[in-house]
């Protein structure tokens, strides 16, 4: 198994490895790119080549930071404001009909809690899904391991360190259910 292997299974992986860090080269250069591209539909289409998969209507603001880009995987009819931070050592998954408000992150790098394990350099992740229909609020973060369900609204400046289903508005840090959504 690899360490890019062990990175997207959510196992301990060491990102000194030559691949990921070359792989992390590339992404720096596709992030310079789109975020010195002035034209809109320039910018989606270098996303479109770049990430796991898009949908149609695909928007995002300047400027973008990612970890490598090809693990966010984006449905249809997506927006984001500016200033967002996915970090996607696991995969970030999107549905469709989402807006993300401006200074959002979506964060699935964990560290190990153990001071020597952590400084030995290992990392670990875990996946980001979230549903259709989804409206996150600005400054929202969404750490790893979080699924978002279908139709959930995300207050201005929440952290969201759990998972919720379907039809919920949340809000707070740590983020709790505040409205059903009928």
């Amino acid at each position: 198994m690899t360490e890019r292997d062990k990175m997207l299974a959510g196992k301990p992986y060491k990102p000194g490895d030559e691949e990921l860090k070359n792989m992390r080269l590339r992404a720096r250069q596709l992030m310079k790119d789109f975020n010195n591209e002035d034209d809109a539909s320039k910018r989606s289409s270098l996303l479109k080549d770049w990430f796991g998969s898009t949908g149609e209507n695909l928007h995002m603001e300047q400027p973008f930071r990612c970890d490598y880009g090809n693990n966010i995987y984006v449905g249809e009819n997506f927006y984001a404001n500016f200033n967002q931070t996915f970090l996607d050592v696991c995969e970030i998954r999107i549905g469709d009909n989402v807006m993300i408000g401006p200074n959002c992150q979506l964060l699935t790098p964990l560290h190990p809690l153990d001071p020597i394990e952590r400084n030995s350099g290992v990392e670990y992740g875990a996946p980001i899904t979230i549903g259709d229909n989804v409206w996150l609020a600005g400054g929202v973060t969404v750490l790893p391991g979080v699924t978002l369900g279908n139709n959930v609204v995300v207050g201005a400046g929440s952290v969201v360190t759990k998972s919720f289903p379907d039809n919920v508005v949340l809000a707070g840090n740590p983020a709790k259910v505040i409205k059903t959504i009928d």
